[in-house]
């Protein structure tokens, strides 16, 4: 009876457990960019919102530029950074991602000194 109870327990927790992470739509818990040549980079997207607080408009934002804002529709960052971004320094989600990911990693390695800053951290060959 006593086994019952547990498993019984365990469901209700990992149903718990469940419906906290699909009630707010927070994004997916990771995003993977297959890096070609240089190794995949897997990001981990909640891990940045919740453990670090980073705030959806500090990374998403609308054509106009200005941050997310709730309810805003997110698109992928390709909509926009291509090659027909006037733009020549972000038109690119490569380049787009090293100047916002890599420009705050650097300005936090004081605080996490784990942030990865240089091409192999982020870049993992398979």
């Amino acid at each position: 009876m006593k086994k019952v109870w547990v498993g019984i327990l365990g469901l209700i927790v990992g149903l718990a457990f469940y419906g906290y992470a699909i009630s707010g739509d927070n994004g997916p818990e990771v995003i993977t960019f297959e890096g070609g040549k240089k190794g995949t980079v897997t990001f981990h997207h909640l891990k940045h919102q919740k453990d670090y607080g980073i705030k959806c408009g500090e990374c998403h934002h609308g054509k106009d530029h200005s941050p997310y804002k709730e309810g805003m529709k997110i698109q992928k960052c390709s909509e926009c950074h291509n090659k027909d971004m006037a733009n020549k320094k972000l038109n690119s989600v490569k380049k787009a991602m090293h100047k916002n990911c890599k420009g705050c990693h650097k300005q936090v390695k004081d605080k996490h000194p784990n942030a990865p800053t240089k091409c192999k951290e982020c870049h993992i060959k398979k």
